[in-house]
């Protein structure tokens, strides 16, 4: 099983005390270097123009412009320092990575990758995250003739930047699963884009499996009459039970649960996984060896 990473993404550091530290990832590789039938594939950094079919360009300049003087705020909950614009890059480029792997036919991929994604908006930063890597995902596959995109959110947090990137587009489903009333505050059931949406809004601290079986009876009505021909994961390990920033109870056999139904249900189609959160570092390292395993 292959899984694409970069080393650059540890370099970004948004200072002490911020939830998003690189020892995120260097657990995840320490788990994986350690974990039989595994190669960590060092991936190269993504050009801009994959980029600039989901953010503004001016956006864009204005994140690679503070990085290269040093860093600051680009929101409220995100900062970012010298290497911060590297480590972005480094990050999609992992993950279209980890696409072509899977569009190619050679099997399903996962992406190791921070800072995380599914919060940033086409012209700003949020929730840690300074660009969708799932969303460029998504464009990226549509550009290469795959026009059927699944994009499934299991993150503990709404998947808004996401959301607002394809709530128009009728070609992509997006079901996203997360604790309600949270952060950012969006991703009632009722905001169903184009008929393309499927929220899933759940409250903290219910037994496991009504997590399982919500998120899959999403996934049931997001496909209903519909194949997809890419499914792109937005894999945050914040919903583990124990995790500092949610109030889900989730180990990691769970989401090795939902790969294996996907795989069974969408037989012959390519599975890209990518982090997002998952703050507690040991935990979200197993969480990824789970996902990591179900998709060989």
């Amino acid at each position: 099983m292959r899984v694409f990473t970069a080393r650059a993404c540890l370099t970004h550091a948004p200072g002490a005390g911020h939830p998003d530290q690189p020892s995120r990832l260097a657990a995840v590789h320490a788990a994986l270097q350690s974990h039989r039938g595994v190669e960590l594939i060092e991936a190269p950094g993504a050009p801009i123009e994959p980029l600039l079919r989901c953010h503004e360009r001016s956006y864009l300049d204005r994140v690679a412009a503070m990085s290269a003087v040093g860093g600051g705020e680009l929101g409220p909950d995100t900062t970012i320092n010298a290497h911060s614009w590297t480590a972005t890059l480094a990050a999609t480029g992992a993950a279209l990575a980890a696409l072509n792997h899977a569009l190619a036919g050679a099997g399903h991929a996962f992406a190791a990758i921070r800072p995380p994604g599914h919060h940033a908006l086409p012209d700003r930063a949020m929730g840690f995250c300074i660009v969708n890597h799932v969303a460029v995902l998504a464009e990226a596959a549509r550009h290469r003739g795959f026009e059927r995109i699944l994009i499934v959110d299991w993150d503990v947090h709404h998947g808004n930047g996401t959301q607002a990137m394809v709530e128009r587009e009728s070609r992509t489903h997006f079901v996203s699963m997360h604790q309600w009333p949270w952060y950012p505050g969006s991703g009632s059931a009722d905001e169903r884009g184009v008929g393309n949406c499927f929220n899933l809004p759940m409250a903290a601290g219910l037994p496991p499996q009504a997590y399982v079986e919500s998120l899959w009876r999403g996934i049931d009505r997001a496909t209903t009459g519909w194949q997809p021909d890419v499914i792109l994961v937005s894999a945050g390990y914040d919903g583990m039970q124990g995790d500092p920033l949610g109030g889900f109870t989730l180990e990691p056999e769970h989401y090795a649960a939902w790969i294996g139904r996907l795989r069974e249900r969408f037989a012959a189609t390519p599975i890209v996984a990518l982090m997002e959160g998952g703050y507690a570092p040991l935990r979200l390292a197993a969480g990824v060896v789970a996902t990591v395993d179900a998709l060989s």
